[in-house]
């Protein structure tokens, strides 16, 4: 199977540490959704990444829907089974990719869009739900030892998840600002993840 997109979106950066880490062989084709526009598109019109492409052609995208597939062949989750732990990784997931979601949409709107046409209370907005995201994973962070992972003694999905969204948060450099929440525990957290075998396999290009 192949896995298309370019390591720089936290969606397919996610979804190739989670294969890794489930011990699923697969390629990867690093394609740009804008320079290989017409290439990414002759595999998958929709040109959305991360698609992955199966053995019989069939063509899944969404992190989380791939992730998903991806532990039916395996039978191994990298969620807690019990309910209560299971829903305490949920959330943090969902925060983490609150924050990817938050990070993208600042990109495209502060560093794409021309300044004369950017709409600065949807930026404010954007930052104010970024912030809290990350305020409220820094909380849960700071009880979690230097050695320990969220829900076990290997990384799970809400630690793969925490760890892409921050140091891609980091990456486009949204952590300088001088308004950024102090976020430590997470800056630390994320260091110790990408020292990880399958963090280094999928570098952020």
């Amino acid at each position: 199977m192949q896995l298309i997109g370019m390591l720089d979106s936290p969606y397919v950066r996610r979804t190739a540490i989670s294969l890794r880490r489930l011990g699923i062989a697969f390629e990867h084709r690093s394609l740009s959704v804008f320079r290989d526009f017409a290439v990414f598109h002759g595999i998958n019109p929709v040109v959305k990444a991360p698609t992955l492409v199966l053995d019989d052609g069939t063509i899944l995208v969404d992190s989380g829907l791939i992730i998903d597939y991806a532990e039916t062949l395996t039978g191994h989750s990298l969620l807690p089974l019990a309910a209560p732990a299971r829903a305490q990784a949920l959330r943090r997931i969902g925060l983490a990719l609150i924050a990817c979601e938050k990070t993208v949409q600042w990109v495209y709107e502060v560093k794409q869009r021309p300044a004369e046409a950017q709409f600065q209370p949807w930026c404010e907005r954007i930052l104010s739900q970024l912030d809290a995201a990350w305020q409220a994973l820094e909380a849960d962070l700071q009880t979690v030892g230097s050695l320990g992972w969220l829900t076990g003694p290997e990384p799970g999905q809400a630690d793969i998840s925490i760890a892409t969204a921050w140091t891609f948060y980091q990456h486009v450099g949204l952590d300088q600002r001088d308004d950024a929440p102090a976020c430590p525990a997470l800056t630390a957290f994320a260091a110790r993840a990408e020292q990880r075998p399958e963090f280094k396999a999928f570098p952020l290009e």
